[in-house]
């Protein structure tokens, strides 16, 4: 199970707003030993969001999208999350409870505009203002104000997820190395092939003598051994390389 995050809005697409979601969610989940698998960002189209969330629900993802749940006509994320669903929107008794509990009975219009969700939706509660936001399966809609998009997104990993929290996060180590990209290829082959549980990155730098930065990441004893592997390859090719410090 991957973790995945979709961004809806054409403020962030427009640089009307700057998003700040992604950051966050990168801490909250390495808080808790998790990384983020991927990212999306989508403007306010019905038809992408719907072709959107439908390829997202097809996986067995946990997803965290934020924005457009709300009442507005530039807010198409519950009604499309519905069509993305195959089911109708309906009003949810507990989401009018909790915002009944917060405003008081008999809500206005736009309030309860904001208790029809997607039919058999749960929702999330909110901790700024009461008005929830709602979960599918493992896809979870927050609203796009940090203030509230955050707690309820801490919540979620700690009340659903805790399963997924790992006591020792993944470890990377970093070597730059003296070599160009094509003088490596057979070793990343043969990395790749004897490492499978690790994951290996390579940033090549612009400049007049050849620098890579050559990254391995994993759990901490599988990443001693291939950093291991590198290091050997290297100095037998007598490749100059130094491990970059954390």
């Amino acid at each position: 199970m991957k973790t995945g995050l979709i961004v809806i809005g054409d403020e962030i697409l427009s640089g009307k707003r700057q998003d700040r979601h992604f950051a966050r969610t990168i801490e909250l989940l390495r808080e808790r030993g998790m990384e983020l698998g991927w990212c999306r960002i989508v403007g306010d189209d019905p038809a992408l969001i719907v072709a959107t969330l439908r390829q997202t629900m097809a996986s067995p993802d946990l997803v965290f999208s934020c924005g457009g749940i709300g009442a507005t006509p530039d807010d198409h994320t519950r009604l499309c999350a519905a069509r993305a669903a195959g089911v109708e929107l309906a009003r949810h008794p507990e989401a009018v409870a909790e915002m009944e509990a917060r405003f008081g009975p008999g809500l206005s219009p736009a309030r309860d505009l904001l208790a029809h969700l997607p039919a058999g939706s749960q929702i999330i509660p909110n901790p700024y203002n009461r008005v929830p936001g709602f979960s599918m399966g493992h896809h979870h809609f927050l609203p796009g104000f940090p203030e509230m998009a955050w707690p309820m997104m801490a919540w979620l990993l700690d009340h659903r997820y805790s399963h997924l929290h790992r006591a020792a996060p993944d470890s990377e180590r970093i070597l730059i190395v003296q070599a160009r990209e094509g003088e490596l290829l057979e070793m990343m082959e043969d990395f790749v092939a004897r490492y499978p549980a690790c994951r290996l990155s390579s940033l090549p730098e612009l400049g007049r003598e050849p620098v890579l930065e050559l990254g391995v990441r994993g759990a901490s004893a599988e990443v001693e051994a291939a950093l291991h592997y590198w290091q050997a390859g290297l100095t037998a090719r007598h490749i100059v390389w130094r491990e970059k410090s954390q």
